[in-house]
């Protein structure tokens, strides 16, 4: 990837803070409208620990560290340029925005998208951050299938345990509930996970069984060892929202408990500052790639009509005032 400062003008009607499916979805949709667009990313996509993206039609089962490559090339092929770099803050410009990148380097926009995405803080329990992404996964969705009919562990660290449990139950007959720090099961829910033939585990985890490279069980402190080929967490979703801190939005709780990010005003990720949208994880903790990637097409298809709707009220009145745009032409030219 280029890096931050190669090629770059100090004005683009766009700045895209985020490389991922969002952000390079955005910046393309941009770019084939024939804006000045500009992704900047720090190179730390959530889905790298996996080996493939699913769910997304066409591409299924795709190397994320690919999807990205293959999406920068698509944006460089319209007149987009992506590079890697860090943006520290962002202020809000006159009608535009002011985005200062680590080195102190000052780029100005006139639309900010933001696609940062979050965070996965994990459970703290010896080795899974190792296998995150391997055998310690999350999503019934995006893994699923790769564990099918295998002996699969839910480990309850949050409210959404039980429910992960059921889901995953589709998809093998082989589920254990571990209940480690979640309050016990309720008489219906434990009702639900018998009549599934999922069993409970009672007792914290504090370590994983790993042999020859894969996770064969949790170790329990009676000293018991459940076998186990995989097992589902449920972390706690933080969006990367720092540099949204500094033009004035701060993250909120999720309704459902499962972590913080930046509410958007609209569906189409608008904000409440002026000029600056965000798309994807940043906003919605729960959005697959393919869910991403459809919200930064929404976002830049909003930021264009809003710049076309600006470009024509600037036409609108250079054409009633002839003389006042002259002077302006004529000023910034002596400048």
């Amino acid at each position: 990837m280029i890096n931050a400062n190669d090629n770059m003008t100090n004005l683009y009607d766009v700045v895209v803070i985020g490389g991922g499916a969002a952000g390079l979805s955005g910046a393309l949709l941009l770019a084939r409208s024939r804006r000045s667009v500009l992704v900047i990313d720090a190179g730390q996509p959530r889905n790298a620990p996996a080996t493939g993206v699913h769910g997304l039609l066409s591409r299924d089962g795709i190397n994320p560290l690919e999807l990205l490559e293959r999406g920068r090339a698509e944006v460089r092929g319209y007149g987009g340029q992506v590079v890697h770099g860090r943006v520290t803050s962002a202020a809000r410009d006159g009608d535009g925005c002011a985005v200062i990148l680590d080195n102190n380097r000052v780029l100005n926009a006139r639309r900010l998208l933001v696609t940062t995405g979050l965070v996965d803080e994990l459970p703290d329990v010896t080795g899974l951050h190792e296998r995150w992404g391997r055998d310690v996964l999350h999503c019934p969705y995006c893994h699923g299938w790769e564990v099918r009919d295998q002996a699969v562990g839910v480990l309850a660290s949050g409210p959404k345990a039980v429910h992960m449990a059921l889901l995953f139950r589709q998809l093998t007959p082989d589920v254990v509930l571990f209940n480690h720090t979640a309050p016990d099961v309720t008489q219906d829910q434990a009702e639900q996970l018998a009549a599934r033939n999922i069993r409970v585990v009672t007792g914290l985890v504090d370590s994983l069984e790993v042999v020859d490279d894969r996770l064969t069980g949790v170790p329990m402190p009676d000293g018991t060892l459940v076998a186990r080929q995989a097992l589902v967490v449920t972390p706690r979703f933080v969006a990367r929202s720092e540099i949204l801190a500094s033009i004035g939005l701060h993250p909120t709780a999720h309704p459902l408990g499962v972590g913080e990010s930046i509410t958007a005003a609209d569906a189409s990720g608008v904000t409440d500052v002026p000029g600056v949208w965000v798309a994807g994880n940043v906003t919605n903790l729960m959005a697959w790639v393919v869910t991403a990637a459809a919200e930064g097409v929404s976002a830049a298809a909003a930021i264009n009509a809003d710049l076309v709707a600006e470009d024509t009220r600037r036409a609108v009145s250079a054409r009633q005032n002839p003389g006042a745009a002259s002077s302006r032409s004529v000023a910034m030219s002596a400048s």
